[in-house]
């Protein structure tokens, strides 16, 4: 059940492959109408020679770091890099030009925690873990940065260590909540993570405790309910299980129901650690969408 749990912890947060989520999560930053334009015609023409697009990529790279040794903080052509490197598979050189946007962008957590992530992969776990707590000083509730710093400590055998940051975010809303204060942490997708983390821990009965707590605070999300069919579908309880997999469908989005549903008939969790992440696995972590049956209680926060 060891692997089964860590396929499930891993598989839910940032670091399922490096360079896809990098890829993705760079797009929207990026403004990659080169990507765009290359996926749109992907779909209209037979596939591009491998060699040939190897050739183009490095033409591209060598091109921003042309830009770059004249004008230096030149962003455009630092994103542009970033894009060209992940592309290549040349994970190291993306440290660089991060480096540069998070000095050039101190208010844009985004790049921090790619670059955290790139350091993550590469082995650098102190760099990773001294990146993810300075964006975590300036958004507490940065539920990216969270993310990745438990998977970083849970990798480390720390798992109380995960259990002591998640809970003093919480205590932290609270705090904030108390006040008065937009806090802007999501309390329901920390409640999940830090439920993964006992899960991973062999805690279950702690994890299935803040699932039902999180699901009578949340009735709506549907997030919580299938998470506890998943924990419950590995330690053999199929019967509940199954209940709770339907009720999970219920509540959720149109666009998540399916994967649900083959969830519960075929028994599989999230992908393996290192799987594309192809967009065909639910992110438990991930508020459903605002105003769609099954959405979570509102929040301040941001996946």
């Amino acid at each position: 059940m060891t692997a089964n749990r860590n396929r499930w912890l891993v598989g839910t947060v940032l670091t399922l492959a490096l360079a896809a989520f990098l890829s993705l999560s760079l797009l929207p930053i990026l403004g990659s109408n080169s990507n765009r334009r290359g996926s749109d015609a992907a779909s209209t023409s037979p596939p591009a020679d491998p060699t040939s697009m190897q050739a183009e990529l490095e033409a591209q790279a060598r091109g921003y770091e042309l830009v770059l040794e004249r004008e230096p903080d030149n962003q455009t052509a630092l994103q542009g890099l970033v894009d060209a490197r992940i592309q290549l598979g040349d994970i190291s050189g993306v440290v660089s030009p991060l480096e540069k946007l998070v000095e050039l962008n101190p208010g844009v957590a985004d790049y921090a925690v790619l670059l955290a992530q790139t350091k993550q992969q590469m082995g650098d776990l102190e760099g990773a873990a001294q990146v993810y707590r300075q964006v975590l000083d300036q958004e507490p509730g940065n539920i990216n940065a969270l993310q990745g710093l438990t998977v970083l400590l849970v990798e480390q055998k720390r798992p109380q260590a995960a259990i002591g940051l998640l809970q003093d975010t919480l205590k932290t809303a609270d705090k904030l909540q108390s006040e008065g204060a937009a806090g802007g942490i999501d309390t329901i997708s920390i409640k999940l993570l830090l439920a993964q983390v006992h899960v991973e821990a062999n805690s279950l009965d702690q994890a299935i405790a803040i699932y039902d707590e999180t699901i009578a605070a949340a009735p709506e999300d549907f997030r919580p309910v299938l998470a506890k069919a998943l924990v419950l579908q590995d330690t053999g309880d199929a019967d509940t299980a199954k209940a709770l997999f339907a009720q999970a469908t219920a509540l959720a989005p149109a666009q998540f129901k399916d994967q649900i549903e083959l969830m519960a008939t075929k028994g599989q969790g999230t992908p393996e650690a290192g799987a594309p992440a192809s967009g065909d696995t639910v992110e438990l972590l991930e508020p459903a969408p605002a105003g769609s049956p099954g959405a979570a209680t509102p929040g301040t926060g941001s996946p």
